[in-house]
């Protein structure tokens, strides 16, 4: 070796020379990074507030078209004017507006809040002068979701339950991580004054004396400071109900003179609100508590507090015969994703151990293997810098950094291994030394390329670019870690352990002595202090000693002297033959034409795509919809029905299920689209199911079959509708039409011709389609008579109040006791207020000021009725009327195979001038992903371009590494079309980029150390077949490191090496929910790693001498000197 090209990174024989305050640093780092660890919060999703802003206005009385016209349009012409708003959305109903502003994902959230409430401000001169509250703007934030429901049922009546619940509330919400916790269900203390019609005529009183006498009586009053001896005392005079009988004995005065005690005219009575909503968890009257967390604070630890007061709770304060059943804990799938991390780090340092103890013995592969728990824990100190939290997203990245961060230490190791070994004239610091320098610019020109990729995706626009905003992220932290550990700790762990291979020498028995006292010792330990896991651990340790010593150094040793050099013997041939002659021509023109044969058969396979990647089911809800207007009692009648018939599919005592939940009037919506007021007419169902580990095989997407089975025939008069939860952020549904215009009466005739058409061409794979716009709202319109009213002086807002109070009642004051406050509401009693013909008989009565006389005139001969129906809800998008048709669509079908069947239908249809039909939902949201992520490609490949063409000076050489990037496209082709996997947009997409920096990363290694051997005076032909065969085994080692440790979460690989060691128990299984969301990116990169590794080693060569031979024929013909 010539000592003059020998290179030297001075940074690394720093790192060498100083040793001890290297292996110094390392534990400081190990110690600091598993704290920042147990300290970085943990939680399910990243806590992001995307650029979204509501505005909720509340209008008690009017009825969507004034809710439209008096609120929502003032404010969206408003929020319109905004500078950097995408869209904005109204949904106006009976008493309330909401109005949704978009704006783009680079503006911060905050300052979109800002905007929107100073163009509130603007609108405000053009709202109704009588709201009671302002309009209430909110930002969206993903950390108000719930984490988790606590569910509290039992034989008791629900005011109990309920006080407990709230007692449990005050006590979770003390904890600092929680911000608050919200009661749902349960029955609302009120203090009823309900009135009789006919005495209250007969008497001449109004609800405005009784309201008045309940006022004034009603009072705690300071009367100020008296001062007595210099001693200042307050006077209070004390008046506020101790007891609502009291009530009753107040005297009620008319204008006419008239007195009366309200308990002769009205009963009092201390009772509930009218019940609009049930609850019911497992056929038992529920009350849930919704707790809601504070932004950043630990989701594990919050829900282990919960838990312990909870169990405190259970044990000391709550009687026997409540249940209490925790649901939706979303800390469940976090506690997953981190064992399942801990597990595929120890999995793959396990098999990059396994791996290359054959290729550099087991000392060099195991300090190899330590890149990989190194690289996370440099990793987990950076993260909390950058404010980022321990999510899914953070996870799972992690999780497919495993696969590569080993890359580094590898060809590092290797390469000390290799020429310690070759240049017995090298000390191990020597060799160390030079290894580094030799490839550290191909491995810091890899790492950078193998970052590029990720680098676009940090400006990934939308909710999807928000959510999945750690992944790139976390990628760039974790990789350049790896290089720092590669660099800075593994060479010095090669210069204190590794030995030069030695043929004539073999291990013997004794050799192990010491550590075998070492985990004796640590096995006592263990057994008699630590725990029997340590005590197993030692144990095992010893036996794979043993293992080692005596079966597989024999085995590693006829690998590396016999198995392996024959492979590249065999490689070296197969690699002279390609480049000989025309050859380099004809294979790299085949190769290309494979790339497009793979590419035009999948395609032509029609292979189904989606969005995000689509699991079994966790939940299994049953929507229930029945004519609007249909009291919440009905609607609970046919939901007892619904429970029955799911209970018939699912058994009393289902192995796989946790609970059945039953909402009816109050969160009957969908869970990413909550209804924002109650709707009695709708009702859901729940079926939780267990976590994967626990179904034992059993699957719930066949329960989620049967169930639909089970209601195939429907329910008559109600709307049914089976799903599974989403995965991934809000996309929408896969069929999802947005039909816009200005006349409700067109778009209602459109919108029902486009459903009826589409039903007639009985596309395959619809599931349901239907509307969002109901016109069947009943409704008792009241027409005043204006003249007549106008005669007798009574205005419409006088009949309007009368008949609120009677019907809906009016609160008049509080009642406060020790626990709580009630409302007093006034009313007529029961059977008077629920008869149209009682309520118009209520006398309007007033003091006439031009006659001095006392009047009294029923409402009945001022006005008249008629019924009808109206509609119940008006939606509107960028100031346009909108009716929405939706549609999920069939397991097992295309989503996009039955979007593009249906807007072959619409565009065969004759759509009036004004009017437009637009595909949003999935479909939009899978195009704005699929053309950022083409572009953000394009934005890579470029990035790469520009370092390639940096080091290597060259515009031919990045072309050809970059041609390792098309044929690993050959892979993904060939793998996703023979197995008939599902193509996921995102998921497979983030694979792709990822896959480019890996194969990229191999191809300059390559090219690099030919380059090299170049400059070392050996010839073109020479130096391809001399570097080939040096870089094969780096390059092997990198994919197959990297295939290994994409294994685990491709196929799902779980077992809990905790109860391996202390209870002989793995809790082995494949699969679950982490499979179905992240499989299709592993594959991705497992496929096309396969092939191009293949594929690098041989043609790489390939093109390189035939860019070499183009090059001297091109100089040949024009007579072009070097």
């Amino acid at each position: 070796m010539d000592l003059k090209n020998i290179k030297e990174l001075r940074f690394t024989s720093w790192c060498i020379k100083n040793s001890t305050a290297i292996y110094i640093f390392t534990a400081i780092i190990c110690i600091a990074g598993l704290v920042a660890y147990n300290k970085t919060p943990k939680e399910l999703f990243p806590d992001i507030v995307i650029p979204t802003v509501s505005v909720a206005t509340i209008y008690p009385g009017a009825t969507p078209q004034d809710i439209e016209n008096l609120i929502s349009k003032p404010i969206e012409k408003q929020i319109k004017s905004i500078n950097g708003v995408k869209k904005v959305t109204s949904n106006s109903i009976s008493d309330f507006s909401m109005v949704i502003a978009e704006f783009n994902t680079d503006i911060d959230p905050k300052l979109c809040k800002q905007r929107v409430s100073d163009a509130v401000d603007k609108a405000k001169k053009d709202l109704p002068t009588d709201l009671k509250q302002d309009p209430q703007v909110q930002e969206f934030d993903f950390s108000e979701l719930p984490i988790m429901n606590i569910n509290i049922a039992g034989d008791f009546p629900l005011d109990r339950i309920k006080n407990f619940a709230e007692q449990l509330k005050d006590k979770i919400e003390s904890n600092k991580e929680i911000t608050r916790v919200d009661i749902v269900g349960g029955v609302d203390r009120e203090i009823q004054v309900n009135v009789d019609l006919y005495r209250m005529n007969a008497i001449g009183i109004t609800f405005n004396d009784i309201e008045a006498a309940i006022q004034r009586q009603n009072l705690n009053i300071s009367g100020g400071e008296l001062n007595i001896q210099n001693l200042r005392r307050n006077i209070r005079i004390t008046g506020e109900f101790q007891n609502p009988k009291e009530i009753e004995n107040i005297i009620v005065r008319s204008f006419l003179g008239n007195q009366i005690y309200i308990k002769d005219i009205a009963k009092v009575k201390d009772d509930f609100k009218e019940k609009q909503d049930f609850a019911r968890l497992d056929n038992k009257a529920v009350v849930t508590l919704n707790v809601v967390k504070r932004s950043g604070e630990n989701l594990i630890h919050a829900t282990d507090k919960i838990y312990e007061i909870i169990e405190d709770f259970k044990q000391n304060k709550f009687p026997d015969g409540l249940t209490i059943k925790v649901t939706g804990d979303t800390s469940d799938n976090t506690r997953v994703q981190l064992h399942d991390l801990i597990n595929t780090v120890i999995l793959g340092f396990i098999f990059v151990v396994f791996v290359l103890m054959f290729f550099m013995g087991f000392t060099n592969a195991f300090f190899v293997g330590l890149a990989v728990p190194l690289s996370c824990l440099v990793a987990f100190l950076i993260m909390p810098i950058l404010g980022m939290s321990m999510n899914v997203i953070v996870l799972f990245s992690l999780l497919l950094a495993l696969g590569i961060i080993v890359d580094d230490a590898i060809v590092v190791i290797e390469n000390t291994h290799r020429i310690y070994n070759k240049y017995k004239q090298f000390t191990i610091q020597q060799a160390a030394k030079y290894a580094a320098g030799e490839v550290f610019i191909p491995v810091l020109t890899g790492t950078l390329t193998s970052l590029m990729p990720f680098v676009p995706l940090l400006f990934w626009p939308g909710i999807i670019g928000k959510f999945m905003s750690n992944l790139p992220v976390t990628l760039i932290i974790t990789l350049g870690a790896s290089m720092f550990v590669a660099f800075v700790m593994n060479p010095v762990f090669a210069v204190s352990f590794m030995k030069r291979d030695d043929e004539t020498k073999k291990s013997q028995l004794q050799d192990y002595t010491k550590i075998f006292i070492f985990f004796i010792c640590l096995a006592i330990l263990g057994y008699f202090k630590l725990g029997n896991g340590l005590g197993n651990f030692a144990i095992l340790a010893i036996v794979l000693i043993l293992l080692y010593h005596l079966f597989f150094e024999k085995l590693i040793h006829v690998f590396q002297s016999k198995i392996w050099p024959r492979v590249i013997n065999a490689y070296k041939k197969t690699l002279r033959f390609f480049i000989k002659g025309y050859r380099p021509i004809f294979i790299v023109i085949s190769v290309f034409l494979l790339l497009i044969i793979t590419w035009v058969i999948y395609i032509a396979s029609n292979p189904s795509i989606e969005t995000f990647p689509d699991g079994e089911p966790n939940f299994a809800y049953v929507y229930c919809k029945m004519p609007m207007g249909t009291d919440a009692t009905m609607t609970d009648s046919i939901t007892r029905v619904i429970e029955d018939r799911v209970y018939k599919v699912i058994g009393k005592d289902n192995p796989i299920v946790t609970s059945v939940i039953t909402n009816v009037g109050l969160g009957a919506g969908d869970p990413q689209n909550p209804d924002r007021v109650p709707t009695p007419h709708k009702s859901k169902v729940t079926v939780a199911f267990k976590r994967f580990a626990e179904r034992n095989g059993m699957s719930t997407a066949q329960v989620l079959k049967d169930i639909k089975t089970e209601f195939e025939d429907g329910i008559a008069g109600a709307e049914l509708k089976i799903e599974k939860e989403n995965g991934g952020p809000p996309v929408g549904k896969p069929v999802n039409m947005e039909i816009s215009g200005d006349d409700f009466d067109v778009l209602d005739k459109l919108s029902k011709q486009i459903k009826s058409k589409i039903e007639e061409e009985n596309i395959f794979g619809l599931d349901g389609l239907s509307s969002d716009f109901q016109i069947s709202k009943p409704e008792i319109i009241v027409d005043l008579d204006e003249e007549k009213a106008q005669r007798e002086g009574i205005s419409l807002a006088q009949i309007a109040t009368e008949i609120r109070t009677g019907l809906f009642g009016k609160e008049v004051s509080k009642f406060r006791d020790k626990n709580d406050d009630a409302p007093i509401q006034l009313r007529l009693k029961e059977v008077d207020r629920n008869q149209i013909e009682k309520l118009l008989q209520m006398n309007i009565s007033f003091m006439d000021m031009a006659s001095g006389q006392f009047k009294q005139v029923p409402i009945s001969t001022l006005a008249s009725i008629r019924y009808g129906n109206s509609i119940s809800s008006i939606n509107r998008k960028n100031q346009k009327r909108l009716i929405t048709l939706s549609s999920d669509v069939v397991p097992g079908s295309n989503p996009n195979g039955v979007v593009a069947a249906v807007q072959e239908v619409v565009k065969q249809m004759d759509i009036p001038e004004g009017y437009e039909v637009s595909f949003t939902g999935e479909l939009e949201q899978q195009k704005e992903t699929m053309d950022f992520l083409s572009t953000a490609f394009g934005a890579a490949l470029a990035l790469m371009f520009l370092i390639l063409v940096t080091q290597f000076n060259s515009f031919v050489k990045p072309f050809i590494i970059f041609s390792t990037v098309l044929f690993s496209l050959i892979g993904i082709a060939m793998g996703f079309g023979l197995f008939k996997m599902t193509l996921s947009v995102v998921m497979t997409g983030v694979g792709v980029f990822a896959l480019a920096g890996i194969v990229v990363r191999n191809g300059i290694l390559l090219l690099e150390f030919i380059d090299e051997l170049r400059e070392r005076g050996l010839s073109v032909e020479e130096a391809v077949i001399e570097g080939g065969t040096t870089r094969m085994t780096p390059v092997i080692l990198t994919a197959i490191s990297a295939i290994l440790g994409l294994i685990p979460l491709a196929i799902g690989v779980n077992m809990d090496f905790g109860t391996l060691l202390s209870e002989f128990d793995p809790k082995f299984y494949l699969g679950g929910d982490n499979v179905a969301f992240w499989g299709p990116l592993a594959w991705t990169i497992i496929y096309g790693l396969i092939v191009s590794t293949f594929l690098t080693l041989l043609i790489v060569p390939t093109m390189y001498i035939l860019g070499y031979k183009t090059r001297n024929w091109f100089r040949r013909k024009f007579g072009i000197t070097a």
